[in-house]
């Protein structure tokens, strides 16, 4: 593949571009045998892995300090990894494609690295710079059906742009101050979004259950629900609603001659809030258990397993698809309409009383929890008059119809940031940037 291929823009550089190897030591790493427990024994060296790419994801992070395993003497005497020197620049190249930084002391990497020791002639900050230019053309050209792959051949063709050594160093100057700028507005901006994430929360809690987040202070998970108005008794869901299973995907059940192809729910559809409609499945069944598993518009959907903070969250199904059914790991809730309205029951599970009831409730694993049919009717909730909840519903959807315009414009506003960052980066490695006018913070001319 050539580098035209790779990223086209370099054909715009100031600068004759050469391959990075001219310029600095190609290398990668390797992993020592799991086999021989001596291999992994007193080990001191740092190893970056795809366990260490979480802190290159957001590219401010330009020099790794510590890694989360590490090999050891024998294990590197007896593999084909290498400690590479500190000031040397890695890109991952597999699974985790293009991201990079240089490393803080001597380190080895897996094989999932490819690195580069700088000569006199190469600046590592351009260089790492350099690549976070083209991070977006190395994921689009990774390779692999599984796991995407830039291949070693392709590495050893990747070339840069060669501005003179000094002007390599007023380049990281200026890039260092200006995405450091921009890094901090995104920082900001981020926290906003978090702030209005913790303010969606509380308007839901407040609304439906007034005074519950004063209450829950320091208190049992709902001990002011006995204290709700006389005309919000606390009912077991189950009393109000049924639930109906799904259907459980077996490829080799014989569905027999009357056969009906129909889409269906997984868990992955069902998030927290909103149906995820992108990648539908559709299943063949018999036209019996279609019929018994299909979908209502107003069924309120929960899933059975998923992150704990997920756990039990309701999403109302309007009747997106016509005819779809629900896989057996996603519960279906048919309220009592005269008793319980859907949009009530989701808004309900998304409170602090929600919140508590169902992580208190779920069984937990290392990552996971789970919930179960009974646990779910079980739920205790306030149940006012069905048109006192209609009401409140209204009045929630106001308050967070406000706030997701927010949120819309600080998502807005981070992509332009992200984009303006890119293009920075961009600008100054091929020249399209006069060094000597420019006004980096912090950078004289």
């Amino acid at each position: 593949m050539t580098q035209t291929q790779i990223a086209p823009w370099l054909a715009n550089s100031r600068w004759p571009t050469v391959p990075i190897r001219f310029l600095a030591r190609l290398g990668t790493g390797h992993t020592p045998s799991r086999s021989v427990p001596g291999y992994w024994e007193n080990c001191s060296i740092p190893w970056i892995t795809l366990a260490d790419v979480w802190q290159l994801r957001n590219g401010s992070t330009d020099v790794i300090m510590d890694t989360k395993e590490k090999i050891s003497e024998v294990g590197l005497a007896n593999s084909a990894a290498v400690k590479h020197p500190a000031g040397t620049v890695i890109l991952s190249r597999t699974a985790s494609v293009g991201f990079s930084a240089i490393m803080g002391a001597d380190m080895a990497t897996s094989q999932d690295f490819a690195t580069w020791t700088c000569g006199p002639d190469l600046d590592p900050r351009y260089l790492l710079h350099a690549l976070r230019a083209m991070a977006n053309d190395l994921k689009r050209v990774a390779a692999g059906s599984t796991h995407k792959t830039i291949y070693m051949p392709d590495i050893e063709q990747l070339r840069i742009p060669t501005p003179p050594i000094k002007e390599q160093h007023r380049i990281t100057d200026f890039l260092d101050a200006e995405t450091a700028y921009i890094d901090r507005l995104v920082a900001d901006r981020t926290q906003q979004r978090a702030l209005l994430e913790e303010r969606s929360y509380a308007e839901v809690s407040e609304a439906l259950l007034p005074g519950v987040l004063t209450a829950a202070r320091g208190r049992a998970p709902w001990p002011w629900l006995p204290n709700m108005p006389e005309d919000h008794p606390l009912v077991r869901l189950g009393y109000v609603c049924r639930l109906q299973n799904g259907l459980t995907v077996d490829g080799n059940r014989d569905v027999g001659g009357d056969a009906v192809t129909r889409p269906y729910l997984r868990v992955a559809n069902v998030q927290a809030g909103y149906v995820d409609l992108a990648n539908v499945t559709e299943v063949t069944v018999s036209r019996e258990i279609a019929k018994r598993c299909m979908l209502r518009t107003g069924d309120v959907l929960m899933t059975e397993g998923g992150d704990l903070d997920k756990l039990g969250r309701g999403t109302v199904w309007n009747g997106e698809l016509p005819n779809c059914l629900h896989q057996n790991h996603v519960f279906a809730l048919r309220p009592e309409l005269d008793r319980l309205d859907g949009d009530y029951l989701a808004l309900m599970t998304q409170t602090l009383h929600g919140r508590c009831y169902f992580e208190s409730t779920g069984s937990r694993t290392t990552n996971l929890a789970s919930t179960n049919s009974s646990k779910i009717l079980s739920f205790p909730m306030p149940l006012p008059p069905v048109i006192r909840q209609r009401e409140l519903v209204r009045s929630v959807r106001n308050r967070l119809d406000a706030i997701a315009r927010l949120r819309r414009e600080l998502d807005h506003q981070l992509a332009l940031l992200t984009e303006r960052r890119q293009a920075l980066i961009t600008a100054a490695v091929t020249g399209q940037i006069d060094m000597s006018t420019a006004s980096g913070r912090g950078i004289e001319g």
